[in-house]
């Protein structure tokens, strides 16, 4: 984190998404802070709060994509959520503080991926010899010199079967291993849900009750191998080690995306009817949003420093008619602004993950190689921006309906009727769009 400076973080954003430089910058800072507060004395660092951030713009223009890359570029927690899927605590639907919760959730997932990786090699070393010794078992102790042979020839035995295993000369033969089996049906009977608030790990209690049971299968080597490799590594994990980070990591580097946040807002003059609950989640969202302290499955977890990123299209309610107290909550505001064909022509090219180099590999796996000319790109680009001109503006996604009306002949044909070279001109995505252009209603059942 210490060399990702807001510049270069803006740098790699850039690599997947095409313009919003404000909101870029906006995010970098903040994540920034958080590696600065980390710097500091103890004593003031707690007193440093992140910085919320309101995002202001229609669909389709990154406000998501700029949230989740950003988490994955520092490798911290991420959980985005809908605000309209939540409720007034008393009226049916998820309380908010489930959002603390998820995150910590994810964060536990993400931490034990991690150390998974880790002892990959170890795991993978120790599952080997474990497989090793249920193919060749050891013989029988002798003394005196007959033992020191067998002992060679063992493991002469066993290092050319190692290089079997590790050719997949074995993997048609099946072999016999022990593995833990539980009670699936009764687990899935039962969940959280309702009990984490009490710091009650609900399912773990419900595995005490019904203890696993340890079942032999006899399975092809492969298979068998990599249940063996994935035993080995939870011997490897310190369970207690990977939570207590985990929490931690929540709690310092945890990034909330709340969306359709303009979906719980109150217009004045409006207030009544499922207005009432709406207004009652926001008063829910202030205590989490400052800082509170949530009672999880893996124990007690803060959200004072935990980033929350909020985003809304506020087409017909507006940023004001947020609770005064939600709205001091977010004090940086950054609007995005509209796609239009300049922008749309710039993602079907510029971005490392850019839709035509998707297309273009997806459809290669059958062999069908298609090259986009320039005059189709901005022919794309071009219809593009007048459906969301004359239709419903969903920004960036109308792309990923034009691509796939132009190559959908091409998808389908594969490998079939269509193979080799495919050439995609202005005259093909006319051609290919030609009804669609000529009939608005056809258009706007169809795109």
């Amino acid at each position: 984190m210490s060399e990702l400076t807001p510049r270069q973080i803006v740098i790699e954003l850039d690599r997947y998404i095409v313009g919003q430089g404000a909101a870029k910058k906006a995010v970098a800072v903040a994540v920034r802070n958080r590696w600065r507060r980390q710097q500091l004395p103890p004593d003031l660092r707690d007193e440093v709060m992140p910085k919320n951030i309101l995002m202001i713009g229609p669909t389709g223009v990154g406000k998501t994509e700029i949230a989740r890359r950003l988490a994955a570029l520092t490798k911290a927690p991420f959980l985005k959520v809908e605000a309209s899927r939540y409720t007034e605590v008393g009226y049916h639907g998820r309380d908010v503080e489930s959002i603390i919760r998820d995150l910590t959730e994810i964060a536990v997932q993400l931490v034990r991926a991690e150390r998974l990786a880790e002892v990959r090699e170890s795991a993978e070393r120790a599952a080997e010899d474990r497989l090793l010794d249920i193919l060749l078992p050891e013989p029988p102790r002798r003394v005196g010199l007959e033992a020191a042979g067998d002992r060679e020839r063992h493991e002469a035995h066993r290092e050319k079967m190692r290089g079997m295993l590790r050719g997949a000369e074995l993997d048609e033969r099946l072999v016999e291993i022990s593995m833990e089996e539980r009670p699936q049906a009764m687990m899935q009977a039962f969940s959280n849900q309702g009990f984490e608030e009490y710091g009650i790990d609900f399912q773990t209690m419900m595995g005490n009750l019904f203890p696993a049971k340890n079942v032999s299968r006899k399975l092809p080597v492969p298979e068998a191998l990599k249940i063996l490799q994935a035993q080995e590594a939870e011997k490897l994990l310190d369970r207690d080690k990977i939570l207590r980070e985990a929490v931690s990591r929540a709690e310092n580097q945890g990034i909330v995306f709340i969306d359709e946040i303009d979906k719980i807002a109150v217009r004045e003059g409006t207030q009544h009817g499922p207005d009432v609950s709406r207004e009652g989640v926001q008063r829910d969202l202030l205590p989490i949003v400052e800082g509170a302290t949530v009672m999880t499955r893996y124990g007690p977890v803060r959200s004072n420093h935990v980033l929350f990123i909020s985003a809304g299209a506020f087409s017909i309610a507006k940023p004001s008619d947020l609770i005064p107290e939600l709205q001091g909550r977010f004090p940086i505001r950054v609007e995005l602004s509209p796609l239009g064909e300049a922008d749309f022509l710039r993602i079907l090219t510029e971005p490392k993950n850019a839709l035509t180099r998707q297309y273009a590999a997806t459809l290669k796996t059958e062999g069908v190689f298609v090259t986009f000319e320039k005059d189709a790109l901005e022919e794309m680009a071009a219809f593009a921006a007048r459906a969301n001109a004359t239709m419903q503006n969903i920004g960036a996604r109308r792309l990923h309906t034009v691509l796939e009306k132009v190559l959908e002949e091409a998808s389908f044909g594969a490998p079939d009727e269509v193979s080799g070279n495919l050439v995609v001109d202005r005259k093909y995505v006319q051609e290919k769009l030609k009804g669609l252009m000529e009939d608005e209603d056809l258009r706007r059942y169809i795109l």
